[in-house]
């Protein structure tokens, strides 16, 4: 399982890689929106974790842009706010508040993993 973790803040990315890859996935990082839908493109991952704001695009343009190239694969998006009343993030598939604690994170991934491939 590849992983595309995307975040504008770079120790956020070094944590994550780090947890992800203990948990035994791929990892791969985006530092902003535009490198996001590149490494997307190129490195084909199986589901991306995607920062809702970042300073060139924000999650919500790259969670577009993603899903009418490949709506099949799975994206959850991750905030330090609470989003759940804006409508555009119903289009990810998972939905988790930040936190230094990546147990929710890990829960939701396996969940989607899950769900994607017993279809």
């Amino acid at each position: 399982m590849k992983i595309l973790v995307v975040d504008d803040e770079k120790n956020i990315l070094k944590l994550y890689q780090a947890e992800l890859e203990d948990e035994g996935y791929t990892v791969v990082t985006a530092n902003s929106g535009r490198e996001a839908l590149e490494v997307f493109e190129k490195e084909n991952p199986d589901i991306v974790t995607l920062d809702i704001l970042m300073p060139d695009m924000d999650g919500i343009q790259v969670l577009r842009q993603m899903k009418e190239r490949k709506p099949a694969i799975p994206i959850i998006m991750l905030t330090a706010y609470d989003y759940r009343d804006d409508f555009s993030v119903w289009i990810s598939d998972a939905y988790v508040v930040k936190s230094s604690d990546l147990a929710n994170l890990k829960a939701t991934i396996k969940q989607v993993i899950q769900k994607t491939t017993s279809h």
